[in-house]
């Protein structure tokens, strides 16, 4: 019977006594010995050799004897303390109920077979579901489905868009009226309650909206889910002989003729250069690049009519869902984590468009976020007031203060990580906060902005994001401060920049083939696109064919 390892509660010194013959002498080692012996037995005979100078010839002699003296004198300190041990559980000294309990919960807690299982998670089992359906011939009504609840949306949108346009119109009537008496019969008081009344209607109706848009969403969500679930129980069912044709539902849906107008000039505004380049000192990785002009929200809408490219498009990325090769963009956005204004306003309305059927809404992520950017900011503080004082640039000052003031805002450089299933080509979205500096032209490579990218690109490494998206010039609109000049400048540094992190990634990730596509807006002139292009191959050097001739 296996003993318990647990040790001796009280140490005793016993000696270990080992004679033996020299030539015509009779030697005797006497060693005394702490017990328990927390010590290496190989360890403490090699000692003994040493020290006291023992023959070779005795030497596995000793190892043994020593070995059978630790093991037989520390049996019988277990014996004993297992005897002692009985007799104060007999005399009643140690309570058997509160024994027995203590020992049940150390062994249930220590040994597998009697742990509770983990139960299983509703998002991870939805997760296989889908995945495993997405990858069958039911994703052309998975799709369907998913695009029939995206125009009951866009639908629900626009009633929406056209009541608050006609109450604008409105108020804007009635204002007009208030001015025109403003002096004769009303006062600036007067207005300011007209003024105070339009805008409380704008937001009530705005509030009505929000909810129904809410609560339908919701509605959506759980029937979704609900179907995905009993589609995946009926295909595992091999007598159910209707599921084949359920699936085969209006597979054209989504191949409608290209609206006219708007979406073809979208379209046609668009320029890309594709290049292939292999970077790595040694061992080198190949990766893709691309120079897009575009709308940065391009990349997350989706069209209400489209080709077979957009069905495509929307295909990819359902199956790339829960995989390793997931697709990223980064927005920049200001220092206030929420959706109320300028770019995270217009990204907010197109992830409202569509539901999200496997992440949570937009607004309960940003929610999440900011109560985890409190608790940092509070951690983070704390450090500090247990820290030694230690001397700041005025900078760090500065950034120091606007925190102080108000903890819920991130600093430049900073970003926080949106996930969505419901967007065009992207599965995760980077809000990267910059400051107006980014407008300036002479940001070095030190820059909060560039920082940032830097640590976009390494959690791309170790979250399987294999496709990302960056605003080259770090703005998402030219402004007239933006010359030829600057704009060559930033692209070069930007260039340079994520050359040297994707050079990098080779030790973060051990070598993984990416896509990287660098945008530029959409506002930005033919030539200077192509001088881009033209100026991305001789920084990333890009693989080309070497024709070699030789003369006879």
């Amino acid at each position: 019977m296996k003993r318990s390892k647990a040790k001796v509660n009280s140490s005793t010194e016993k000696e270990f006594v080992f004679e033996f013959r020299a030539g015509r002498n009779n030697c005797v080692l006497k060693v005394p010995l702490q017990f328990p012996v927390d010590e290496n037995v190989c360890d403490l005979h090699g000692r003994l050799m040493l020290l006291h100078k023992i023959p070779c010839f005795v030497e596995n002699e000793l190892k043994a004897l020593l070995s059978s003296f630790i093991e037989r004198e520390t049996v019988q300190d277990y014996d004993r303390d297992a005897e002692q041990a009985l007799q104060r559980l007999a005399s009643g000294e140690v309570d058997l109920h509160q024994l027995t309990d203590a020992w049940a919960k150390s062994y249930s807690e220590t040994t597998l077979e009697h742990a509770c299982p983990e139960e299983a998670s509703w998002d991870e089992d939805f997760a296989d579901v889908y995945h495993e359906l997405i990858h069958s011939p039911a994703s052309d009504t998975l799709l369907n489905l998913e695009h029939n609840y995206f125009v009951s949306i866009s639908e629900l949108i626009s009633e929406r868009d056209m009541e608050i346009k006609k109450l604008q119109e409105r108020q804007a009537g009635e204002m007009e009226k208030v001015m025109q008496e403003l002096g004769k019969t009303l006062t600036d008081q007067d207005v300011n309650a007209v003024a105070s009344q339009h805008f409380d209607a704008q937001q009530v109706l705005e509030q009505k909206w929000a909810s129904e848009l809410k609560q339908v969403s919701h509605i959506q969500k759980q029937e979704y889910q609900d179907w995905v679930i009993k589609l995946h129980e009926d295909l595992q069912n091999p007598n159910n002989s209707q599921i084949n044709e359920e699936i085969k539902v209006a597979p054209s849906q989504l191949e409608e003729p290209v609206e006219p107008g708007g979406r073809m000039c979208e379209e046609q505004s668009q320029l890309e250069e594709s290049f292939t380049i292999h970077l790595g000192a040694q061992l080198k990785t190949m990766h893709n690049l691309r120079l897009l002009r575009a709308h940065v929200l391009t990349f997350c809408k989706h069209r209400h009519h489209g080709s077979s490219g957009t069905k495509l498009r929307r295909l990819q990325t359902a199956l790339s869902l829960y995989s390793s090769s997931l697709c990223s963009l980064v927005l920049l956005v200001d220092n206030r984590v929420n959706s109320y204004s300028g770019m995270k306003r217009d990204f907010a309305t197109v992830s409202q468009e569509c539901t999200d059927f496997h992440f949570p809404r937009l607004e309960e992520q940003l929610q999440l976020i900011q109560q985890v950017l409190l608790y940092a900011r509070a951690q983070r503080s704390s450090r500090q007031r247990h820290q030694p004082e230690a001397p700041r640039n005025g900078g760090s000052e500065d950034k120091n203060k606007n925190v102080e003031r108000n903890p819920s805002n991130i600093l430049p450089g900073e970003f926080y990580i949106s996930r969505h299933s419901n967007l065009s080509e992207v599965h995760m979205v980077f809000h990267l906060c910059v400051d107006d500096n980014v407008r300036s032209g002479n940001i070095t490579a030190r820059d909060p902005a560039i920082m940032g990218l830097r640590n976009i690109l390494k959690v791309c490494c170790t979250h399987d994001i294999t496709t990302i998206t960056i605003p080259l010039l770090l703005v998402h609109h030219m402004s007239e401060e933006m010359t030829i000049p600057w704009c060559l400048k930033r692209a070069e540094l930007v260039f340079k920049c994520v050359k040297g992190f994707m050079m990098e990634m080779a030790s973060w990730d051990g070598g993984v083939s990416r896509t990287v596509q660098f945008l530029v807006p959409q506002s930005i002139s033919d030539e200077m696109f192509y001088q881009l292009s033209n100026m991305l191959p001789q920084i990333f050097r890009v693989s080309s064919t070497l024709t070699l001739t030789s003369k006879h």
